[in-house]
């Protein structure tokens, strides 16, 4: 029998209950790019992970939102910060220091996924 070894993460599923209303959180408030899209389902360019929504997938979960944490490689988490407060983005604590030299802030999406930026705080912040 030969090795099967998982290695690589191609996509990040989330349920959604409204795809429209999650695609303009994830695509217009965020900016991550559509990838692909059909009727309840949509693939957004993640940076070398895919981020899919799903309506289906949203149907087989309850709740829709659980333990998980979808963590946004940032290089400045206090512009981000503010950057996505201003697009209307509700933070769930300013950015604090979570090791080292990288900083934390969550915030979460429309149908309650835990979301965080993360990385390092410009010197002038």
């Amino acid at each position: 029998m030969s090795e099967v070894r998982l290695s690589r993460i191609a996509n990040v599923m989330l349920g959604t209950t409204d795809l429209a209303r999650s695609l303009a959180f994830y695509h217009e408030t965020l900016g991550l790019d559509i990838r692909f899209q059909s009727p309840g389902f949509a693939f957004l360019d993640g940076g070398g992970v895919a981020l899919a929504l799903s309506e289906a997938h949203a149907r087989l979960a309850t709740p829709v939102a659980g333990g998980t944490e979808i963590v946004f490689g940032v290089e400045d988490v206090t512009a981000a910060h503010a950057a996505l407060t201003a697009r209307g983005v509700a933070f769930l604590s300013a950015p604090r220091n979570v090791t080292g030299d990288q900083w934390a802030a969550n915030f979460r999406d429309p149908d309650g996924h835990l979301l965080s930026v993360f990385g390092p705080r410009s010197a002038a912040s």
